[in-house]
């Protein structure tokens, strides 16, 4: 009977395309973003959407660390942060991130998924009557965190101040409100208004949650963030982010006032009841986050990049989607089966790795691939996925740029 239902449910993702199937690829040290297929080790492949924006986890510094870090303490934790599992290194990472954002303290936990669901859901379920307030294109982490509690619900319309006002307005002052909304979205590439969030949820004293993670390492001051470079860190009362994506390794965060990151430390059971990052993977992070506190060649090189990838797109008319301002290039497919078929081609035939994004990452009409360069990605790789892309828009007659597709693009998005 289980097995009956389960794949009833696993056929019903099938029938409508929303099955996921994994690529293997075998990522050589010291030589990304080459790869290697499962099953052909002998051809090399491009890897053109990986999270790994600034191709820290291949950085001598970082290895190096790492390296040390197992030869001294071994590979695992041995547990919790309560229980036995907090080494010398965590101090050191967090005193690290919490100086990165300039807030009075951080946390760290074994992935960005569980720091927001976790952080969420305890803060949800400890202020009593407490209202949250959504972007609607927010993470599912996000979600799951605040679908976990018991809170009044509200989402509102992406980026659209107005809106959160109007929802804000709905509340007395003295009822406790969260606003909680990411910097950059990594499916649109696109940015929120930071700075006019802050100042709104400030006017009717709602705290602010802002997950940073497709940010931190890239933007800002040493790379810490958008809500820096707008100059207004200092004002969101908890900032969330990831190690796993420009940092290189795996760990997520959050970094705030003392007092606030304290109740989560006390209360969070998604923190309490789980296995401590390892000593190799805490070296590796903090070894990752003090280099790119101290220099800007890897950031300066991704944007040198990106610009560089927009343009040579731009060239051939492959659909950007005009809603990306970022690292994170969106191009419009606009067809599950097509999406799925041209990134066969592109792995097969041109040795370019790119996942296919459909619904329900993404609504239904609006597949598309994800694509960013990196700093590791040069011009001759950045010419050739461009080619292959024109390539493969002509064999599967997906429709390219024009004016009227321009503006279509522009409603969708």
């Amino acid at each position: 009977m289980y097995q009956h239902l389960l794949n009833e449910k696993l056929s019903g993702l099938k029938a409508a395309g929303q099955y996921r199937t994994f690529v293997t690829l075998n990522r050589i040290c010291g030589r990304y973003p080459l790869a290697r297929l499962e099953g052909n080790e002998e051809r090399l492949v491009v890897v053109w959407c990986s999270n790994d924006y600034l191709g820290m986890s291949q950085h001598p510094a970082v290895r190096k660390a790492m390296h040390e870090a197992i030869d001294a303490y071994g590979a695992g934790s041995g547990g919790s942060r309560n229980i036995g599992g907090t080494h010398g290194l965590y101090a050191q990472l967090e005193r690290s991130l919490a100086e990165w954002h300039a807030k009075e303290a951080a946390l760290v936990f074994p992935t960005g998924f569980s720091s927001n669901e976790a952080t969420l859901r305890c803060l949800l379920r400890e202020i009593p009557d407490c209202v949250v307030i959504s972007d609607e294109k927010n993470h599912a982490s996000i979600i799951d965190g605040i679908r976990a509690s018991s809170a009044n619900r509200k989402v509102f319309r992406h980026n659209d101040l107005g809106h959160l006002e109007a929802l804000l307005a709905e509340y007395p002052r003295e009822t406790p409100k969260i606003v909680v909304f990411e910097s950059v979205y990594s499916m649109d590439g696109d940015v929120a208004p930071i700075s006019e969030i802050v100042e709104l949820a400030r006017r009717y004293n709602a705290l602010t949650y802002l997950d940073e993670v497709h940010a931190v390492g890239m933007y800002g001051p040493r790379g810490a963030g958008l809500a820096a470079h707008n100059g207004v860190a200092g004002q969101v009362d908890v900032i969330q982010g990831t190690m796993a994506k420009a940092i290189g390794v795996i760990g997520g965060y959050i970094a705030g006032a003392r007092w606030l990151v304290d109740a989560i430390r006390s209360f969070a059971t998604g923190f309490i009841f789980t296995t401590s990052l390892p000593p190799v993977i805490v070296a590796g992070c903090l070894a990752s986050i003090e280099h790119l506190k101290a220099q800007s060649y890897e950031r300066e090189r991704l944007h040198t990049q990106t610009r560089r990838l927009r343009k040579t797109l731009d060239a051939l008319n492959i659909p950007v989607m005009p809603c990306s301002t970022t690292h994170v290039l969106p191009v419009l497919i606009g067809n599950a089966d097509k999406c799925r078929a041209a990134a066969e081609r592109l792995l097969h035939v041109h040795g370019i790795y790119l996942q296919p994004i459909n619904f329900p990452s993404v609504p239904i009409g609006t597949e598309r691939f994800r694509v960013n360069a990196t700093p590791n990605h040069s011009d001759a790789q950045i010419d050739q996925l461009a080619e292959a892309l024109r390539e493969v828009f002509a064999h599967f007659e997906i429709p390219l740029k024009t004016p009227g597709t321009a503006a279509a693009m522009q409603e969708v998005s």
